[in-house]
């Protein structure tokens, strides 16, 4: 793939990215106007307000809704292939400049070189890939954290109580 092409292929998937976001954004207000409207209960957390942080800070996000330990799950997980990408960028600009300085040397003995540098460019361009799949689960993970904030799962029966007793016959 040419430079070209991946940055086409990047500003189509910028706007994939964009365009889920927006659905998202629009679906809950849908979905909070009608909760607001047939019912009582009134959410503790807003999915919008979790969604936008997490767009701008990932983490934030996970933050706001108090799931604080999932916040550096999501930072790690972005180090790390921040970092990748990174380390794979120079390792084929590296073997970009060594390729073409061979082409003036000798043309036949640069395969190598080129081999190299088309690996490291698909590991970057797949780290690349790796960072916006994280960065749009960390938005999804806000939103239904949100949405989940208020839910209940103690094990809360009301007021009834159960005993269990036994008795021992006396002789």
């Amino acid at each position: 793939m040419n430079l070209k092409g991946y940055l086409n292929y990047l500003k189509l998937s910028g706007k994939i990215i964009v365009s889920l976001f927006f659905f998202v954004i629009s679906f809950s207000e849908i979905s909070a106007q009608e909760s607001i409207d047939s019912t009582k209960f009134v959410m503790q957390k807003s999915p919008l307000s979790a969604v936008l942080q997490s767009a701008v800070l990932p983490g934030l996000g996970q933050i706001y809704n108090e799931s604080y330990w999932k916040a550096p799950v999501f930072w790690s997980i972005l180090g790390y292939f921040t970092y990748e990408w990174i380390d794979n960028n120079n390792k084929y600009k590296d073997y970009r400049t060594l390729f073409t300085n061979s082409q003036n040397v000798s043309p036949e003995g640069n395969r190598g070189y080129l081999s190299l540098r088309e690996f490291y460019r698909d590991q970057r361009d797949q780290f690349a890939v790796y960072i916006g799949i994280t960065y749009f689960l960390n938005l999804v993970d806000a939103y239904v954290d949100a949405h989940l904030f208020d839910f209940n799962v103690e094990d809360d029966f009301g007021s009834k109580k159960f005993n269990l007793s036994l008795k021992v016959p006396l002789k």
